[in-house]
C-alpha cells in the first residue's frame, strides 16, 4: 500500500460526505443558487493566494534543484491555471477587482489556510505536499464523481465550466504529480511519520468539509 493509499483510507468517510454535500450536488445538477456560488468563488479566490504561498514554502524548504523547480511550477500553475477558472466566472458574476480588494476571508477559510501555512513553516517538503493534497486530490475526485453520476454536468451552461476545469487533463496531471511526489518522498518512512502525515491530511480534509459548509451557508 502506498502512502497516498493510506492517506485516502484515513479520510474516505469524510470525502464521501463531500459528494453528498448540497453545494457539490448543486453544481452537479445545476440547482445551486447563483448567490451561493458567487460567495464561494470569492472565498476560494482568496484561498488560492494562500494555497500558492504553501507551495512557495516548498521552494524555500527544498534542497534539490529539481524539487525547487517542481514547487515553482505548482505556484505558477495555481496562480495561472486554476485561478483562470475563477477569473472567468468572476467576470460573469460581476465580481470586480475592487470587490476582491475589499473582501475578507471568512473565519473557516482563514483558519484553514492558517493551518496549512503553519504546517508548511514547521514541516518539510512532504508535510507541505500532504497539506496541499487534501484540496487538490479531493477536487479531482469530486469532479470525477460529478461526471460519473451525471455525464451531462460538463455541458451545463453555467456550472459546466467548473466541472470541466477540475476534470481537465491539466488539472488531473497536476494532481497526479503531487500524488507521485508524496509517494516518492514517503518511501520507507516510519510508522510514526505516517501517523503524523495522516493527522495533517485528516485535519485538512476536515477543513475542506468546513469550507463546503461555509460556502453553502454563506458564512462570514
Amino acid at each position: 500500500m502506498t502512502l497516498t493509499d493510506e492517506l485516502y483510507e484515513s479520510v474516505k468517510e469524510i470525502w464521501d460526505g463531500y459528494y453528498e454535500h448540497p453545494f457539490v450536488k448543486g453544481i452537479g445538477d445545476g440547482s445551486l443558487p447563483i448567490e451561493k456560488f458567487k460567495f464561494y468563488m470569492l472565498q476560494d479566490y482568496l484561498y488560492l493566494y494562500d494555497y500558492a504561498k504553501v507551495f512557495a514554502l516548498g521552494v524555500v524548504k527544498s534542497k534539490e534543484p529539481e524539487m525547487i523547480r517542481r514547487f515553482s511550477w505548482f505556484v505558477e500553475d495555481t496562480l495561472g491555471g486554476e485561478m483562470d477558472i475563477h477569473s472567468g466566472y468572476m467576470e460573469r458574476l460581476g465580481i470586480t477587482d475592487e470587490d476582491v480588494a475589499r473582501a475578507t476571508m471568512s473565519l473557516p477559510n482563514a483558519s484553514y489556510t492558517s493551518y496549512m501555512l503553519s504546517v508548511g513553516f514547521r514541516g518539510d517538503e512532504l508535510d507541505i505536499l500532504t497539506a496541499i493534497l487534501s484540496c487538490a486530490w479531493s477536487y479531482a475526485k469530486i469532479g470525477q464523481e460529478l461526471v460519473r453520476k451525471n455525464p451531462e454536468s460538463v455541458e451545463h451552461p453555467f456550472y459546466g465550466e467548473w466541472v470541466k476545469g477540475y476534470t481537465s487533463k491539466e488539472y488531473v496531471d497536476m494532481n497526479d504529480e503531487i500524488l507521485y511526489l508524496v509517494n516518492m518522498l514517503g518511501q520507507n518512512i516510519s510508522k510514526s511519520r505516517v501517523a503524523e502525515l495522516k493527522e495533517v491530511f485528516v485535519n485538512c480534509s476536515r477543513y475542506e468539509a468546513m469550507f463546503w459548509n461555509m460556502a453553502w451557508n454563506m458564512e462570514k
